[in-house]
């Protein structure tokens, strides 16, 4: 199962990382992807990006080094609600939004909290993809997070961070193996990500693809084997269809 497509990239514009979209881009087309995404925090995390960021984005290239350069952002989950911090019209111009909980943002609190923000979030019709679920942060039902997605028709990220030992994400291989499970139950696309605040990260998918394959969910769901799934997933859920 080759991997193309890696959307959860960083630029210098998020603050807390340490590359250009460029930079990216260049060593995406090294490991031969074929399409990336721009995905820098929304302007309640610390650091990031005023919302200008996001309304301009018109001007980045389609293409940069062979690679087709998709225009997104990791908006935040704000409060339990679900309330994200880019307005609907800026949101509705971007190729695709990642809504994710973060500590810089919203305070952990308990399970039950917790869920209800995932799955208020996922309700709104501009959020194509659930961000890291079950990081080692915010604790969840599985179960209820992955129904809401298959009511709602949002994606369901596997971070690869969160299988990675020296990051503040990292959870372990289990909670990531409940999601797989559900998703695979529920017929929810999944798409593995680097989450790359560095341009070696990205397209580092290497462990998040390895519990995809062995959890047998179908190659139709794996949105990263083939940019036209990914287009296909997130149109369907903002036709609400």
């Amino acid at each position: 199962m080759r991997f193309v497509l890696d959307v959860h990239c960083h630029t210098i514009s998020s603050g807390h990382a340490y590359s250009t979209a460029t930079e990216n881009a260049a060593h995406a087309a090294s490991l031969g992807l074929t399409h990336i995404g721009m995905a820098d925090h929304g302007p309640a995390m610390p650091g990031a990006p005023h919302f200008y960021h996001f309304g301009n984005m018109r001007i980045v290239p389609e293409m940069m080094h062979g690679v087709r350069v998709l225009k997104g952002a990791e908006v935040n989950i704000c409060d339990i609600a679900g309330a994200v911090d880019l307005s609907e019209e800026i949101m509705e111009r971007m190729d695709f939004i990642i809504a994710a909980m973060h500590r810089g943002v919203i305070a952990p609190t308990n399970k039950a909290d917790h869920t209800r923000a995932m799955i208020k979030t996922m309700e709104n019709p501009w959020v194509s993809i659930l961000g890291h679920p079950g990081d080692s942060w915010f604790d969840i039902d599985y179960e209820a997070v992955v129904q809401a997605a298959a009511r709602t028709n949002t994606i369901v990220e596997i971070n690869n961070q969160t299988l990675n030992p020296i990051s503040l994400r990292y959870s372990g291989e289990g909670p990531q193996r409940k999601l797989l499970a559900l998703c695979k139950e529920y017929q929810v696309p999944v798409l593995a990500s680097s989450d790359a605040h560095y341009h070696t990260l990205v397209g580092e998918l290497r462990d998040a693809k390895a519990l995809i394959l062995e959890s047998g969910i179908p190659p139709s769901l794996v949105l990263n084997t083939d940019p036209e799934l990914f287009f296909a997933a997130v149109a369907r859920k903002r036709s609400g269809q």
